[in-house]
C-alpha cells in the first residue's frame, strides 16, 4: 500500500549536530543538551535523558512522559541492569523537569521499592533460556502515568508481567505513596483471555472530562497451541478508576491487539489504538463512549503504518493558529517489522478525531523506536523516545543499527509540524 509523503521532511538533523548534542549531554547529565531555539516553526535539539551503560545499567528502554497540572514534565523508562532483554533485572527510573524540559533532575528509581516478588512461571521458553541476572532478579515493567487536572499523578506498573500495582504522587512526582497491588482488576479479562502475562501501555494513561482515569493494558496467554487465532491468545483493553483508588477492567477492546495507547476525542468518546500482527501493517483501533465498555468493531487506520512497534499518542487542544482539538501520533516510519529496522521517528497529525492523518513530519532520522508524547503548557509538544547515537552499536558481535542507545526528548511546536501544509496553501491553514 502506497503512503503519501507530501508533508514529511526527510532531511533531519545532521550526524555532526546530533553527536554534538550527545557530547553535551554526556558532560552535563543534569542540564542535558535541551536548550535550543524555541521560535515558531522549530524543533528543539534533543536532550539525552538516559544513556546506555550509564548509572550501572546496560540499556534504558520503554519511555513515557506526562505534564502535570503544575507544569512539571515527568519522563520515565525501564532501566535494564544486565541485558537489553524484556525480562531480567529491571527498575523504573524517572526524571523531572520544571522548565519545560530544559533542565532535568537526576534520575531516581520510583518502582518497585517493596520486597522482591516471585518470578512469572509462565515465561516463554526462549526467555527462560537467557541468563538475565540470576534467580532473584526482579522485572519491573511497563509503567504508565496519569496526570490529573486536580494535581495528583497516578503511576501504574507491573512486576514480572503478572502482577499490577498502583502508586500516587501528591507533590508533582517528587515522592510516591506505598505501592498497592491491583492485579485483581486485571482478572476481569479472564472470561475472554485466561492470561499468563499482563502489562500496561506502555506510555501514559488519561483522565477523561468526567474525571474517570483510564490506563491502557494488554494481556497474553502463552498456553495457546500453534494455530490458535491471535484474538484468543492476546488482546488490548483498559483498567479504569472513577475514584483514583478502586480499579477494574473494562471490556476487551481489541482482540489480537498488543501494546496500546489512548486519547479522548472531541465529543467525549475514547479511542484506543494498538500494535498488531495484521499483514496489512496498519494501526488497529476501536472507540468507546465511556472509555471502558462497549468498544466498537476494531478497524485498521489506513494512514498510520504499524510495523510491530509501540507508538506515542496524545490529544492537543490546539492553538489560535491551529484550532483543535488535534490528535498526534509518533512512531517509526519504516517498511520492515524487524527490530533492527526501527528508524525514522515521525509525527502524524489528525484534525478529524483520527479518521484521517494527512500531516506527517520526520522528527528523528536514523534508528529510533518506542516513543511517547505530551503537551507542554505553552502549547509545544514534547516527545520522549528511544534513539540511536552515531557510532554506538549493540554489545554483541553483529554490527547493525541500534535504536536503544539512549532515551531522548525533543520539543516541537505546531508550526513546525504543519509548516509544509501551510506553505502549500499560500500561508493559509487548510
Amino acid at each position: 500500500m502506497n503512503r503519501a509523503r507530501t508533508t514529511t521532511d526527510r532531511r533531519g538533523p545532521s550526524a555532526l549536530h546530533w553527536l554534538a548534542a550527545a557530547v553535551v549531554a554526556a558532560l552535563s547529565p543534569v542540564a542535558a543538551a535541551g536548550e535550543s531555539g524555541q521560535a515558531a516553526g522549530t524543533v528543539a535539539d534533543p536532550a539525552i535523558l538516559f544513556r546506555q551503560g550509564r548509572g550501572g545499567f546496560h540499556t534504558y528502554r520503554i519511555p513515557g512522559v506526562v505534564v502535570t497540572a503544575r507544569g512539571s514534565v515527568l519522563a520515565w523508562c525501564e532501566a535494564r541492569k544486565f541485558t537489553a532483554a524484556d525480562r531480567g533485572e529491571i527498575e523504573i527510573h524517572l526524571r523531572r523537569s520544571t522548565d519545560d524540559g530544559r533542565i532535568w533532575d537526576e534520575a531516581r528509581q520510583v518502582a518497585h521499592l517493596g520486597p522482591r516478588l516471585p518470578r512469572n512461571p509462565h515465561m516463554p521458553a526462549q526467555k527462560k533460556r537467557k541468563n538475565m541476572g540470576g534467580p532473584d532478579e526482579q522485572t519491573v515493567n511497563n509503567a504508565v502515568a496519569i496526570a490529573t487536572r486536580a494535581g495528583p499523578v497516578h503511576l501504574l506498573y507491573c512486576v514480572e508481567y503478572m502482577r499490577c500495582f498502583h502508586t500516587r504522587s501528591d507533590d508533582d512526582g517528587v515522592t510516591w505513596s506505598t505501592p498497592r497491588e491491583i492485579t485483581a482488576a486485571a482478572d476481569g479479562f479472564r472470561p475472554r483471555i485466561d492470561w499468563q502475562a499482563v502489562a500496561f501501555g506502555p506510555g501514559h494513561g488519561i483522565e477523561l472530562g468526567g474525571g474517570r482515569l483510564v490506563a491502557p493494558v494488554w494481556i497474553a496467554d502463552y498456553r495457546a497451541a500453534e494455530g490458535t487465532p491471535r484474538a484468543r491468545r492476546h488482546g488490548s483493553g483498559v483498567l479504569f478508576s472513577d475514584d483514583g483508588t478502586t480499579w477494574q477492567a473494562g471490556d476487551l477492546a481489541l482482540p489480537g491487539g498488543g501494546e496500546s495507547c489512548l486519547a479522548e476525542l472531541s465529543d467525549g468518546r475514547v479511542t484506543l489504538t494498538a500494535r498488531n500482527s495484521d499483514p496489512r501493517n496498519r494501526r488497529l483501533s476501536a472507540v468507546s463512549l465511556d472509555g471502558a465498555t462497549a468498544w466498537s468493531e476494531p478497524r485498521l487506520i489506513d494512514d498510520l503504518p504499524e510495523w510491530g512497534c509501540m507508538a506515542g499518542f496524545v490529544r492537543h487542544p490546539g492553538t489560535d493558529a491551529f484550532p483543535g482539538p488535534l490528535l498526534l501520533h509518533s512512531a517509526p516510519d519504516t517498511d520492515d517489522r524487524a527490530h533492527s529496522a526501527r528508524r525514522d521517528l515521525t509525527v502524524w497529525a489528525s484534525r478529524d478525531d483520527g479518521l484521517t492523518w494527512p500531516v506527517h513530519r520526520l522528527l528523528r532520522a536514523g534508528p529510533s523506536a518506542y516513543s511517547d508524547l505530551a503537551v507542554l503548557p505553552d502549547g509545544r509538544v514534547i516527545c520522549v523516545y528511544e534513539s540511536g547515537l552515531p557510532g554506538v552499536q549493540p554489545k554483541d558481535t553483529k554490527p547493525r543499527p541500534w535504536a536503544y542507545a539512549c532515551i531522548a526528548a525533543s520539543a516541537f511546536d505546531l508550526p513546525w509540524l504543519f509548516r509544509e501544509k501551510r506553505a502549500a496553501a499560500g500561508g493559509r491553514e487548510r
